[in-house]
């Protein structure tokens, strides 16, 4: 049974490969995938990083309380770390795309970081 799942998943990712290289029309193409691929990728480092930023900022609240309650148990130094890794996180987006217009300009169309935009502005197209 575990031979037989095995063939069913290696010839699955068989069709599915040759299917993908089938796509691939040249190394322009593969360029154009990979340069566009760019923009996602910018999309959930900030998705992820407002994400990781807010828990710890949560988790930061919840340390200062344990150091009240028991100052003994919990030094000081861990919620205030917390805070300033989750403060670090929430404005990584916005350093990106700082770093992303200095680096590449704004004509910097093909890899400049074009999938960060900032918390609670409206994306235009």
């Amino acid at each position: 049974m575990k031979k037989l799942f095995i063939g069913i998943v290696a010839l699955t990712l068989l069709i599915a490969g040759t299917s993908a290289f089938a796509a691939v029309s040249g190394i322009g193409s593969v360029a154009a995938t990979v340069t566009g691929n760019f923009a996602n990728l910018a999309r959930l480092i900030t998705a992820a990083s407002y994400v990781a930023g807010l828990a710890l900022a949560v988790g930061a609240i919840f340390k200062f309380k344990a150091h009240k309650d028991n100052p003994t148990q919990i030094p000081i130094g861990t919620p205030i770390a917390l805070l300033f890794v989750a403060a670090a996180l929430l404005f990584l987006p916005s350093v990106l795309k700082s770093t992303g217009s200095t680096l590449f300009g704004g004509s910097g169309n093909v890899a400049g970081v074009s999938g960060v935009t900032s918390f609670g502005a409206t994306k235009q197209s």
